[in-house]
């Protein structure tokens, strides 16, 4: 069961956009990150059951940082967030173990879809 969600993603309206369209019901515990060092970090700390990555930020980008969490927990659910529709990339992302890739800008529907599948 989800009950803790990571965002992180550069972009504080990204990041308000995404958790907008997570459910008010049931209620979660939200924790978010300005790039993937810091995405990191809070994976650390905080053991989200379910983490939103975006791909393309500073300091240390999505598919780094997904890298970086697998070897912490080969268990953590990745959700990868994206603009970009480069398969190369897609394809990277899934490989290094991302669950799912979410298209941006996300939609209701597209979240809660995403949602039931990793529940």
């Amino acid at each position: 069961m989800i009950k803790k969600i990571l965002i992180v993603d550069d972009s504080p309206v990204a990041r308000k956009i995404l958790r907008s369209c997570i459910p008010k019901e049931p209620e979660y515990e939200f924790f978010e990150a300005a790039d993937g060092q810091a995405g990191l970090e809070k994976f650390k700390e905080f053991t989200p059951d379910l983490t939103f990555l975006d791909i393309t930020m500073p300091v240390m980008g999505g598919l780094e940082c997904l890298e970086a969490i697998m070897k912490v927990d080969q268990q953590a659910r990745i959700i990868m967030c994206t603009a970009d529709i480069q398969i190369k990339s897609l394809e990277r992302a899934l490989n290094l173990g991302a669950v799912n890739i979410l298209k941006k800008p996300p939609s209701k529907e597209s979240v809660l879809k995403i949602l039931s599948e990793v529940s």
